[in-house]
């Protein structure tokens, strides 16, 4: 073996056994640090809450934004409005947002005459909107009642807060993809998001569920309309800006998820592009010394993306040692589980087990999902190498400017 195949194939095992400890470590400390000395989850603090707005960009979702409106509509919070916005949808969305906003008077409806994108109707709700704080929702999320007082008591404490993400759980967990994702939001996104928070920054805010003040939303300059994911891209602005942005996992919405190959291709393909596009358009904050607290969650995406085009490559050097064996040395398969298959194995069973403990509180059906985890490594990290080496190149070609529109996601197996 020559020296610099062993040398990718040590990064290739070793960089996310690294980051799964760092990950463990930071939420645990998280978690007895801010997280286990809150009160119980509906029995939010008693406090002063400002006004809210609560925005609902809608897309073509006819099949969820009655639901969607009846849990906004049904927040237990003091003074509130909701504003959907459809933007062009071509199914009966529009028909049923008016109907619903003739008989709730706390919403109020805008539409857009074609699909301009989620960015574009967030700027829009947000100059219309009548309060400072704005809690962000997608078409088919549903709010947990004690939602917005879980995410506006960070505003309530300190003045620095631009923006609180919260916690999405899977409500379609009838199929493995599902469960898998089910495990995939606790011991991946939660436990990263944990992790973030207490070594710093936030790499990204949750699309799904976030709370923003205004201010620092003008103040980054809007959501930008050319952006894939325009939540990865208004977390790097607001904190460019020197604002907090921080975690609340007791701020619960329950979301639906792909279950298809296909369509969980299709989305895991527009993240990996959007994160390419924020690798490349804040490239400039390497040496910046005043950004110096965002190196760390810029680091990570680099090295992750690297670590994509590594397994990418032992991958494909594994097949044609194979097929040309007389050329090609050989090479042992990078998914029978050897010893090191094994130790990323534990350590993946591990790491689930500590974010399940976490959620658990949350969340009462996390432990039927624990032993579908094993699968995990293979099936996402197949995925995640995948879309990675195919967005990296189109995120980087793609044209500054270009409009990044609407597009019906894969919705899932409902129950």
């Amino acid at each position: 073996m020559t020296t610099a195949l062993a040398l990718l194939l040590g990064y290739a095992f070793f960089y996310p056994l690294f980051m799964a400890y760092l990950w463990m470590v930071g939420a645990v400390h998280y978690y007895f640090h801010y997280e286990r000395k809150d009160p119980p989850l509906d029995q939010p603090p008693s406090l002063a809450y400002p006004p809210i707005s609560v925005v609902v960009p809608c897309y073509n979702e006819e099949d969820n934004v009655r639901e969607t409106l009846h849990y906004a509509l049904s927040l237990d919070y003091p003074e509130y409005e909701v504003i959907a916005v459809n933007d062009g949808s071509k199914d009966a969305t529009a028909a049923i947002l008016d109907e619903l906003a003739a008989v709730h008077p706390r919403l109020r409806v805008l539409h857009q005459a074609s699909n301009q994108g989620k960015a574009v109707g967030l700027n829009t709700a947000l100059t219309m909107a009548r309060h400072e704080y704005l809690l962000c929702i997608d078409g088919d999320a549903l709010l947990d009642p004690y939602s917005a007082k879980w995410l506006m008591r960070h505003f309530h404490g300190s003045p620095r807060v631009g923006a609180v993400t919260g916690n999405p759980r899977i409500r379609n967990r009838t199929t493995l993809l599902g469960r898998l994702q089910v495990g995939e939001f606790t011991a991946i996104i939660g436990l990263i998001k944990r992790a973030q928070r207490t070594y710093g920054r936030l790499f990204t805010v949750s699309g799904v569920i976030t709370a923003f003040r205004k201010t620092a939303v003008v103040q980054a300059g809007y959501w930008s309309d050319d952006m894939l994911t325009e939540d990865i891209d208004i977390s790097w602005k607001i904190q460019l800006q020197h604002w907090d942005v921080r975690f609340e996992p007791r701020a619960l919405v329950w979301i639906l998820m792909p279950e298809t190959l296909r369509g969980l291709w299709k989305q895991r393909l527009r993240w990996a592009k959007g994160g390419t596009q924020a690798l490349m358009r804040n490239a400039w904050i390497v040496g910046h010394w005043k950004h110096r607290r965002m190196w760390p969650v810029y680091a990570e995406y680099f090295l992750s993306v690297v670590w994509s085009y590594v397994m990418a490559f032992i991958i494909v050097s594994w097949l044609l040692s194979l097929l040309l064996p007389g050329i090609v040395p050989p090479m042992e398969s990078p998914f029978l589980p050897g010893w090191h298959g094994v130790v990323l194995g534990v350590t993946c069973m591990l790491q689930f087990a500590t974010s399940k403990l976490m959620d658990s509180q949350y969340d009462v059906d996390l432990g039927k999902n624990y032993f579908w985890m094993i699968w995990y490594p293979l099936a996402y990290w197949l995925l995640n190498i995948g879309t990675t080496v195919v967005a990296f190149p189109q995120g980087v070609l793609r044209r500054k400017g270009k409009r990044a529109r609407w597009v019906s996601p894969d919705r899932g197996v409902r129950a």
